[in-house]
């Protein structure tokens, strides 16, 4: 099958089918010196979070990668946990993940899709993409990303080699050319974001926020992760968009 054809006739099935109401918060695990990969997606599931990436950019490991992966599906009280490896496709087959973010410099969208595809696996995956531009977006969606991580929003210690910092402007920039390009793609906030930012990013029409060290720092990372959930769920999806986007 064509990507072409694939996209058009699963659209909401291996494209957008993870997104619902209940996953607008993402979180990203980031090991420090107090928890573990797995110790902070454990507290963030008990916290009501819906879906996790995990992120080992140092210490890639394919048993954390089985540990994690066994522990979303079987662990929240909350339905299922959606999660996602980054980076690496051949790795999430291999861990039992279905979904997969992609930055700028990894395998191509396409190319992934081609892959998860030859694996007949195209139902049940989901491929993210990194965008800092507009630009970026367009050429992630025509490739068949299934979301969106646009940032980032501020400097975040939690990546390296970062594009140019978006800030609310950028944002809301960006969010205005989505509307007038009449997109469906769901974009999630991402960089060095804390509690305060959710209102006012969320109001420039984005889906979700993406967090890290606001929720591992704080000082009851549990009760952190539903506050950041009511936070976020103040404030409906775009409402320049009808409801068949996600």
């Amino acid at each position: 099958m064509e990507l072409d054809d694939f996209l058009y006739t699963s659209a909401g099935r291996g494209r957008y089918a993870c997104f619902t109401g209940a996953n607008r918060l993402m979180f990203i695990t980031h090991r420090t010196d107090k928890y573990t990969e797995l110790d902070e997606v454990k507290m963030v599931i008990k916290g009501g979070c819906t879906w996790v990436q995990l992120r080992m950019k140092d210490n890639l490991n394919l048993e954390i990668a089985r540990q994690i992966s066994r522990y979303t599906l079987f662990h929240s009280d909350h339905g299922f946990c959606t999660c996602c490896l980054n980076d690496d496709l051949e790795m999430a087959f291999k861990a039992g993940i279905h979904c997969v973010h992609l930055g700028k410099n990894d395998m191509p969208i396409s190319k992934a899709w081609d892959r998860i595809i030859e694996k007949r696996k195209e139902d049940l995956f989901s491929v993210g993409a990194t965008a800092n531009t507009f630009e970026d977006i367009l050429k992630a969606d025509r490739e068949g990303a299934s979301y969106i991580g646009l940032g980032p929003y501020r400097y975040t210690e939690t990546k390296n080699d970062l594009s140019p910092v978006l800030g609310l402007e950028g944002y809301q920039k960006i969010m205005e050319q989505y509307r007038k390009a009449d997109l469906k793609i769901p974009i999630f906030a991402i960089g060095g974001i804390e509690f305060e930012d959710i209102a006012p990013l969320m109001e420039t029409g984005i889906d979700g926020i993406a967090v890290s060290r606001a929720i591992i720092n704080a000082e009851d990372p549990v009760e952190e992760t539903r506050r950041f959930i009511r936070e976020i769920n103040k404030h409906k999806p775009d409402p320049y968009r009808d409801d068949s986007g996600i």
